[in-house]
């Protein structure tokens, strides 16, 4: 078996480094006892992709094999610490790119291999969560988690007995996807979601009465294909004048695409009885949501967290903190331990596993 659980529960470990590859990021980092961090390394590919409009897996993957070891090893240097002093290596095993994926989840598993280092595989999205628990001592289980980025948006309830439970999900676009291609229809730089927001600063959120998809609806499910080709309409209605109208548009997207995650948010909480919502992922560190999900949630009762700026985007400090839980839940995954590009956060990365 490449996955097995000792018997009893361990003590959380003390120091786990962390790798994330997931994407368009390679990320290493150390955190203590599952809730400081005590080093993080990212290496960006922003002017890699910039000239595409989005992510190019091949070239995401090539770079990665290029910077994978320089940024562990900044890592480990920032910690003071060699790998023999590990107590063991979490990585991202999915969901994700698989070219990209492999790379950090192949170099993890060599370097535990070679030092001997216990070695878990950890979900992306039960990575973006530990973040927010590792950022906010307040933050208590049972809580809402709404996790919304580039490849996702959903609301799970997340409680320390039972695996996180999916509440609804986008049945198509995810939001950060939505800000990405709204942003080329404007003319606005990659990535979308900073464009979007710096436009929107000097724009009127009510200037365009975009649809709010599915708010009303009873369920927690979302989608954005509808606003995305609504805002389509609109561009191409403007013309000439589109250039004027840009700050207009990107605002009043803004405002719709986030009214819908905070009314759906508060409404699962309600319905949930949870007290608390987590916000993760990239799209958590928008300054209207962030201001929105926080003011409407006190009306309501509910508390808001939001990871800080730097542990919103794909970050391996979250993928250590997770491992740390991991780890101290008696789990080990052997070198059979394979990439996925998607499974439902319920379901664990090492199922994955072979031999």
């Amino acid at each position: 078996m490449s996955s097995e659980r000792s018997e009893g529960e361990a003590a959380t470990p003390r120091w786990v480094l962390g790798i994330e590859s997931s994407c368009d990021e390679m990320a290493a980092a150390v955190v203590e006892h599952g809730i400081e961090v005590r080093s993080s390394s990212v290496h960006g590919q922003l002017d890699v992709h910039r000239p595409y409009g989005g992510v190019v897996p091949e070239l995401a993957s090539r770079d990665h094999l290029r910077t994978v070891s320089q940024v562990a090893e900044a890592a480990l240097s920032e910690a003071g610490l060699s790998v023999t002093e590990l107590d063991g290596i979490a990585v991202t095993a999915g969901p994700g790119l698989l070219g990209s994926l492999l790379v950090g989840l192949s170099f993890g598993k060599a370097l535990a291999w070679r030092y001997g280092v216990p070695l878990v595989g950890v979900h992306h999205l039960a990575g973006h969560l530990a973040a927010a628990e590792i950022a906010e001592p307040e933050l208590a289980r049972p809580y809402l988690g709404l996790v919304v980025s580039g490849g996702h948006t959903a609301l799970y309830r997340i409680t320390d007995d039972t695996a996180p439970a999916l509440l609804g999900q986008t049945r198509d676009d995810a939001v950060g996807e939505a800000f990405d291609k709204v942003a080329k229809l404007l003319g606005l730089p990659y990535p979308g979601g900073p464009s979007v927001s710096a436009a929107a600063e000097h724009g009127d959120a009510k200037a365009f009465p975009f649809p709010r998809p599915m708010q009303d609806r009873a369920d927690f499910d979302f989608s954005y294909s509808g606003l995305k080709t609504a805002v389509a309409l609109a561009v191409e209605a403007q013309g000439e004048g589109l250039a004027a109208a840009v700050p207009d548009l990107a605002a009043s997207f803004q405002a719709a695409a986030t009214d819908v995650l905070v009314s759906k948010s508060l409404r699962a909480a309600n319905a949930e009885g949870l007290g608390q919502v987590a916000v993760v992922g990239g799209v958590a560190a928008n300054t209207r949501l962030r201001e929105e999900m926080a003011g409407h949630g006190a009306a309501a009762g509910v508390r808001a967290f939001f990871p800080p700026m730097a542990l919103c985007t794909d970050n391996a400090a979250m993928i250590a903190a997770a491992g740390a839980r991991l780890l101290a839940q008696g789990e080990r995954h052997g070198l059979g331990l394979g990439a996925f590009s998607r499974v439902p956060l319920d379901q664990a990365p090492w199922a994955q596993a072979q031999g």
